[in-house]
């Protein structure tokens, strides 16, 4: 049943449209006189405002798709500039929702993430405070990172006002146009040498990568860094792997799921490997018997010996041979003094965590605040286990709301594991956003993953979309179309 939206009465519509023509005037007559350019930025903005509503489906959608092909130009700080855009023409369209007396989609998890991004802005409070470990002077960076998050929970909210206007399936196949941009220019970093790249196509604008990638060995497509790009195609691993199940054309689906794992396997991110163990592990167990777990290794199989192919992928996997994890030879103290001298990431994480945890016991409770980990760090960079980033720079308290937060993600999808018929799409897809899920859990051990902020831009388009009411839609485009066209996509 759709929901019904009354007309806004015309003589307050006249009424919002004057205040708004005055304001637009105003405006405009300032710009104008105080510099130009201005002027054509706030009308390309009035442009913008114009279409997100008078074409809101496709303008979301849009930017759904777009958001994959920023990463790149994150020195410019176009990726930050798009996530205030988002936020700001979300919350226009809710205000004119609200006002107009129209529905607002919500349900009851987004309203729980509402409360945890709330809290995190206590940390935002303390700092400037003196509650913290740091000072007031990277206000700025610890405000920075609550807009990120602030920005996840917008995402949720414009996704959620799709609903009963668009069919989950087709926002989920839009999301797959974004893979285009990503592949082609990982495509291109894999056959042309880096000396006659742009700069920005070899350090892909990320601050974090101390290197550029080597021609044909660490691919980052347009996620900026190679562990980024990583976890953003194993997502799309599992949306691949759920259409395959789904379609009709299976050799498109399993095509591209064999050019995805191959460009997986093409970033050299050995925790990416783990990753996908464990995605594959858990869409195996449901279903174990002997032929799935065979397949299974076997296919795990030819990733191993794909990413051992190169000098690169093979440097990698003995490297560990060299960390305290295999070599009782090497304890916790030898590892840091090794970190000093090798290219082992392993060591070096080891004695990156050592001195974390040694700086948070200084302030145990709540931490030094929010993106503050880097400057804690003598290597200053970001410490590579997102669970030890939480407990330093918001200690205690902020560990276990990190932990409720995440283990709220895991209850929902089985919630509605348990809420949907076992083997529709809705079902499969939720298994494979729980499979994803565990993944990344594991990957959050020696990786920044709560960092990938494209990942989770798509990750909260699916989280919304697989809490809806299925069933509901495809009855309702059963009712108002005819039964030859029933299996089509349609947008309300």
């Amino acid at each position: 049943m759709l929901i019904s939206k009354p007309k806004l009465p015309a003589s307050r519509l006249a009424f919002w449209v004057s205040i708004g023509g005055v304001v637009v005037g105003i405006v405009a007559g300032f710009l104008a006189g105080a510099q130009p350019l201005y002027l054509g930025l706030a009308i390309g903005a009035v442009v913008a405002v114009v279409y997100f509503f008078a074409d809101f489906e496709r303008a979301v959608l849009g930017l759904l798709i777009l958001r994959s092909s920023l990463d790149v130009f994150s020195a410019q700080q176009i990726p930050a500039a798009f996530a205030i855009g988002v936020d700001a023409l979300t919350l226009l369209y809710v205000t004119v929702q609200l006002l107009t007396h129209r529905t607002v989609h919500t349900d009851r998890f987004w309203w729980f993430f509402a409360g945890w991004v709330a809290l995190q802005g206590l940390w935002l409070i303390l700092l400037p405070l003196g509650g913290l470990g740091m000072d007031s002077s990277l206000l700025p960076d610890s405000l920075r990172e609550w807009v990120r998050l602030f920005s996840w929970l917008i995402v949720y909210l414009l996704v959620m006002q799709l609903k009963d206007r668009v069919h989950p399936e087709k926002i989920i196949l839009a999301l797959f146009f974004g893979l285009v941009l990503p592949l082609t220019v990982a495509l291109v970093q894999m056959i042309v040498p880096p000396k006659l790249l742009p700069s920005i196509l070899v350090y892909g604008g990320d601050a974090t990568a101390s290197l550029p990638f080597e021609a044909g060995s660490r691919l980052n497509g347009t996620l900026g860094h190679p562990n980024s790009f990583a976890t953003f195609l194993l997502l799309f691993v599992g949306l691949t792997y759920w259409k395959l199940n789904q379609a009709n054309r299976h050799w498109f689906w399993f095509l591209l799921l064999g050019l995805i794992a191959f460009f997986l396997v093409s970033t050299k991110t050995l925790i990416s490997l783990l990753m996908l163990a464990t995605f594959m592990l858990v869409l195996l167990v449901p279903r174990m018997n002997l032929l799935n777990l065979v397949g299974g290794l076997i296919l795990f199989a030819l990733v191993i010996g794909l990413f051992a192919s190169s000098e690169f992928g093979r440097e990698r996997l003995s490297s560990i041979a060299n960390t305290p994890l295999l070599n009782p030879d090497i304890d916790v103290s030898r590892a840091i003094l090794l970190a000093q001298r090798d290219n082992n990431s392993f060591n070096w994480r080891i004695a990156q965590w050592t001195f974390l945890l040694k700086s948070w016991q200084q302030h145990p409770i709540f931490g030094y605040g929010l993106a503050t980990s880097s400057y804690i760090s003598i290597f200053n960079n970001y410490p590579h286990n997102d669970y030890i980033r939480a407990l330093v720079e918001e200690g205690i308290v902020g560990l276990v709301a990190f932990i409720v937060f995440l283990g709220a993600q895991v209850t929902r999808l089985v919630q509605l594991l348990q809420s949907t018929n076992r083997g529709s799409a809705q079902h499969y897809l939720c298994l494979i956003l729980l499979a994803v899920f565990l993944a990344t859990l594991i990957g959050m051990c020696t990786d920044n993953v709560w960092s990938h902020t494209t990942l989770y831009f798509y990750w909260w388009t699916l989280f919304a979309v697989a809490g809806w009411n299925w069933n509901k839609l495809q009855s309702s485009s059963a009712r108002s179309m005819p039964s030859a066209s029933v299996s089509r996509l349609t947008t309300r």
